[in-house]
C-alpha cells in the first residue's frame, strides 16, 4: 500500500459519510447486544468516515456513556459531531452547543469504535497497539473493515484488460485476529459477511466507489489518466460486469466485523521486572475482584 497516498486520503476534507459506511455500522451496532453491560465511555475513531449517522444512534443507544472523537481531521470531526442545542428563549446557550472532548481525563474509555478505517491503514499493527493504549482494562475493540473478496468482479475486469489492480489488496479477518493478539488484546472474535450492490450504470458504480476510498495500491498506474481511457473503462465495465435480473451492474463487499478485550496486564516471571503504576493498580484491582 502506498503510504503516502494512504495519508491524503485520511487528510481529505469531508463532510457527510459515504452509505456503505453507514449502512456497516448499523450491522456493527447490532453486535453491541452481546456484552453483558455497556460500556460507560467510548472513544469514536474517524466518525466522518465512519458515518455521522451512525455516531448520533450510538450516542442514543449508550445514553449513559460519555463519548469522545479522534481524527486525521480533528477541529472538522469535532464540529461535525457537536450536539446542537436546545432552543430556549435565552439565545446564550444556542452558542455553547456541547462538543465531546479529544479524550477523557485519564486518557482512557471503555470502548474504542473504529468503523471502516482499517483497509486503509499502511501499517495497521501500530495503529491497533496505539488503540490498545487508548482502551480501559477490560473494556474493548469494536472495528470494521473490508476484507479481501470485496470488488472481485472489478478486479476479474482489469485482469481481462491487462490493466493494473484496481484497488489495493485487502487483509483477510484471520490475520487481523493475530494482530489483534499481537498487540495485546484478547478474544478476539471475527465474523465477516458479503454485501452485493446493484447500480444502474458504470458511471453510477464509479462515483461511489470515489467517495469509499482511493486505489492505494503500489502497482497503479504512475500518472492521470485521459478521456480516452476513461471511456474504455466505462465500456469495460458496462461489459465485463454481471448483472441482476433488471439489468444492473453488481459489485461485491466482504465486510469484516471483529471485537477483542483489552485483559489485565500479565508479568512475567524473571529475576527482576519494571511494571508501571497504571499496569500495577490494574492487577491488584483485578485481584481484589
Amino acid at each position: 500500500m502506498d503510504a503516502t497516498a494512504a495519508r491524503r486520503w485520511r487528510q481529505l476534507s469531508r463532510s457527510e459519510s459515504p452509505w456503505l459506511h453507514e449502512e456497516v455500522a448499523t450491522r456493527m451496532a447490532q453486535r453491541l447486544q452481546w456484552f453483558r453491560e455497556p460500556p460507560s465511555s467510548w472513544l469514536h475513531w474517524e466518525p466522518v468516515l465512519g458515518g455521522l449517522q451512525a455516531h448520533a444512534r450510538l450516542r442514543e443507544q449508550l445514553p449513559q456513556a460519555s463519548w469522545h472523537v479522534m481524527a486525521e481531521q480533528l477541529p472538522a470531526a469535532l464540529e461535525a459531531t457537536r450536539v446542537t442545542a436546545a432552543r430556549s428563549w435565552n439565545p446564550l446557550p444556542w452558542r455553547r452547543a456541547p462538543s465531546a472532548p479529544v479524550l477523557p481525563a485519564d486518557g482512557q474509555v471503555a470502548m474504542l469504535w473504529a468503523n471502516m478505517v482499517l483497509h486503509h491503514e499502511p501499517q495497521p499493527q501500530p495503529l491497533l497497539q496505539r488503540w490498545h493504549g487508548l482502551i480501559q482494562t477490560n473494556g474493548f475493540l469494536m472495528f470494521s473493515c473490508l476484507g479481501p473478496d470485496t470488488l472481485r468482479e472489478l478486479r476479474a475486469v482489469y485482469a481481462q484488460a491487462g490493466w493494473p489492480d484496481p484497488a489495493h489488496a485487502f487483509t483477510d479477518m484471520h490475520d487481523w485476529g493475530d494482530m489483534l493478539v499481537h498487540s495485546g488484546f484478547a478474544e478476539p472474535v471475527m465474523d465477516m459477511e458479503r454485501i452485493t450492490l446493484s447500480y444502474s450504470s458504470a458511471q453510477a458504480l464509479l462515483d461511489e466507489l470515489r467517495g469509499l476510498g482511493r486505489n492505494l495500491s503500489l502497482s497503479r498506474h504512475p500518472a492521470a489518466r485521459g478521456r480516452a481511457w476513461r471511456a474504455s473503462l466505462l465500456q469495460a465495465l458496462e461489459a465485463g460486469l454481471p448483472r441482476d435480473d433488471q439489468g444492473r451492474l453488481l459489485l461485491s463487499f466482504e465486510i469484516i466485523y471483529g471485537h477483542a478485550y483489552k485483559p489485565v496486564p500479565r508479568v512475567p516471571v524473571t529475576g527482576t521486572q519494571s511494571v508501571s503504576v497504571d499496569a500495577m493498580r490494574a492487577m491488584l484491582r483485578a485481584g481484589r475482584g
